[in-house]
């Protein structure tokens, strides 16, 4: 093996680790800044869903250096919060965590 082969296999698990960390922070930030995980309970609308996914490369960074929301799907909920079917739906960006 050559340096070259040797300085890229190095280079690739370096930006894969880089990667995982990155999606790992992002995760903290979602948790840590908006309270969502998969599990949280979000409104959008008039209806309250679960959380079974957050979307962490729908974040994007604003001008201060902030992500946004992430897009989040869910199952919907029905007034006594249990799940309505077990069809996973899009929310999107305007859901609105709920307490």
């Amino acid at each position: 093996m050559d340096y070259t082969e040797s300085l890229r296999g190095v280079l690739v698990r370096k930006i894969n680790k880089a990667e995982r960390d990155l999606q790992q922070l992002k995760l903290d930030y979602c948790r840590f800044v908006y309270g969502i995980s998969h599990r949280s309970k979000v409104a959008c609308g008039d209806s309250v869903y679960l959380v079974k996914a957050v979307d962490l490369d729908s974040m994007v960074r604003n001008e201060q250096g902030e992500w946004s929301k992430p897009q989040v799907s869910g199952v919907l909920l029905d007034s006594d919060l249990k799940p309505v079917g077990g069809d996973v739906i899009q929310i999107g960006q305007r859901w609105e965590l709920v307490a």
